[in-house]
């Protein structure tokens, strides 16, 4: 069994073509790939077959370190997306894939990075069923009380502004963010962001990704920062709002539109190409 690890801004995924895989992803012999020390070390798998659809160059299927399904990564995007291009499953700039969030359309604008249209952000979604039209509410969890934005980009974000860096790099989040990715305001869990504002169209955010804890960076968790700041004001720009997010792992460019339609700018890289032992594809035979 074949794969490659990439990563973008420190969030690294092990690559997978359908065709190479000898059994089916189950959530145990995902989280027993993932395992640090033990396996391949990584923040999910990205699953990639040919499209039974025409008009699509792949069908992308992500899934998180706990075995359970991501509807969509930004980072993972662009990982599966610059690997279709390197590997020669397209020749274009500008194509499609297709994900569990639907269809996203990517743009190369380089030999390392590509433009991802991320398709419109919502403020409802069927996972903050109770929320507001704005996607404006409060919480508390681990003893505080947290305003929030719910923004729902292919999978649910909960973004949280702080009023400074000093606060915003002060909180544990290994120990807050569980209880808010797992409150009952949330029935699907969701991803959490906290950030702060730098300057106009610049924010710093850290990220708590549900299924896999603090990241070094989220696509999908820079986007949902980006949209909040926007939505209380923030970003550089008129019809189009740009928001650079300064993350652990490096910098995301997030453009929002008027109708809150997103485009995701960054890298991503491959680290290594490996074949897993016929040992070690045995032990993934026998998990269940």
């Amino acid at each position: 069994m074949k794969f490659e690890k990439w990563q973008a801004l420190g969030n690294d995924y092990a690559i997978v073509e359908a065709r190479d895989l000898p059994f089916e992803l189950t959530p145990a012999r995902i989280r027993a790939f993932c395992a640090g020390h033990f396996g391949v070390f990584a923040d999910g798998i990205l699953l990639l077959s040919e499209s039974e659809q025409p008009g699509f160059v792949a069908d992308l299927k992500i899934f998180n370190p706990d075995g359970s399904e991501a509807e969509l990564s930004g980072n993972g995007a662009r990982e599966a997306i610059m690997y279709l291009r390197q590997r020669g499953w397209t020749d274009a700039d500008e194509f499609s894939i297709m994900t569990a969030a639907g269809e996203i359309r990517p743009q190369i604008t380089g030999p390392t990075t590509c433009k991802v249209d991320m398709g419109r952000a919502r403020l409802t979604s069927k996972d903050f069923p109770s929320g507001p039209a704005d996607g404006l509410a409060e919480l508390t969890a681990d003893g505080a009380t947290w305003r929030f934005q719910h923004v729902s980009i292919g999978n649910p974000q909960c973004s949280i502004r702080v009023e400074s860096v000093a606060e915003l790099e002060a909180l544990d989040l290994p120990a807050i963010g569980g209880a808010i990715e797992h409150h009952e305001l949330f029935p699907n869990r969701t991803n959490v962001s906290w950030y702060a504002a730098l300057e106009p169209g610049r924010i710093r955010a850290r990220i708590f990704e549900r299924g896999v804890g603090e990241t070094l960076s989220s696509g999908t968790g820079a986007t949902g920062a980006a949209v909040a700041h926007v939505m209380r004001g923030g970003g550089a720009g008129e019809d189009v709002s740009t928001v650079t997010v300064v993350l652990d792992g490096g910098e995301l460019e997030v453009e929002v539109a008027e109708d809150l339609h997103v485009n995701l700018t960054g890298w991503a890289v491959p680290v290594f190409r490996g074949e897993l032992s016929e040992n070690f594809l045995k032990e993934l035979h026998e998990t269940e």
